[in-house]
């Protein structure tokens, strides 16, 4: 059992905490910008709650969060009452937001000069993956902080992967955020094709889904989608916010992302139509207005 601290108690952390402290057996402080949802968690989990993101890091083995953006976890990390500034000498922290390389990058600088590790362990899966303990999480970072994290990681994930030294999870997460985009458009236009010409969608996706086109998209997304219902999983403004992260590191990086960058204006229109908090197959929407 390991000392543990979660910062940031959202749809993604909430569960996340919650795995931590039942099924990996983990004594878990947690802290919320709003305090009665870390209340509610303790109420449901145990645990106990802190009133400052430092105060949850206080002696702890390890540290999670999973905020916002760049802002927030700066806030949680190095901010006046922020993490950093409490913890303990060989302590991790683990990062489950997905930010820019840039400031995982500057995190693992200021952990290294205060004598712990930062990992950078952004996750996919969403909601229904963390409910369920089973989300994928890409980690940058050194490898002895890595050895050190990844069986406390574990209880909420079923893939964790090094993917090499600090900001390279924030840049693998983008490669599943660019992939995914492609990946819904291509669905929303089959779908709308389909329905267009006249074919029972549902027959179709039972063939072609066996074949190539096959995704995990298709599987899970196509029947809500075929039925117009997008309150399921990761909301377009999550996905617009994730997309800026990619646009923005393509423009350093020298990368060529047309598709992306186009789907990323498909998601703008389908904010426009007031789906901000709908999920990311709400793309079919916008050809069907």
């Amino acid at each position: 059992m390991a000392s543990v601290a979660f910062l940031g108690l959202g749809v993604m952390g909430y569960p996340m905490a919650g795995h931590l402290k039942n099924k990996g057996g983990h004594d878990v402080t947690v802290y919320n910008r709003t305090k009665a949802k870390a209340e509610q968690w303790v109420g449901q989990h145990g645990g106990s709650l802190a009133a400052t993101p430092a105060q949850a890091a206080e002696g702890k083995d390890f540290v999670f969060s999973c905020v916002g953006n760049d802002d927030d976890l700066r806030s949680v990390t190095t901010g006046p009452e922020g993490a950093f500034k409490s913890m303990k000498k060989g302590s991790v922290f683990i990062d489950n937001t997905t930010a820019s390389a840039e400031v995982a990058r500057e995190l693992a600088a200021a952990a290294l000069a205060g004598g712990f590790s930062f990992l950078d362990a952004p996750v996919s899966g969403g909601q229904a993956g963390a409910e369920n303990g089973v989300l994928t999480v890409m980690v940058g970072g050194e490898q002895d902080a890595f050895d050190k994290a990844k069986p406390v990681i574990d209880a909420f994930a079923r893939m964790v992967g090094l993917m090499g030294s600090a900001g390279a999870g924030q840049l693998t997460k983008m490669i599943n955020q660019i992939t995914i985009a492609g990946l819904v458009q291509g669905l929303a236009e089959g779908i709308h094709f389909g329905k267009k010409a006249g074919l029972d969608i549902e027959k179709v996706i039972e063939v072609i889904s066996k074949g190539a086109a096959g995704s995990w998209q298709m599987e899970n997304r196509h029947k809500t989608m075929n039925a117009g219902k997008y309150d399921f999983g990761f909301a377009v403004d999550w996905m617009r916010k994730d997309l800026g992260i990619c646009l923005a590191e393509a423009d350093r990086n020298g990368a060529r992302l047309p598709v992306t960058a186009l789907v990323d204006q498909f998601y703008k229109d389908v904010q426009a139509m007031g789906g901000k908090r709908w999920d990311t197959s709400s793309l079919l929407a916008r050809l069907e207005k």
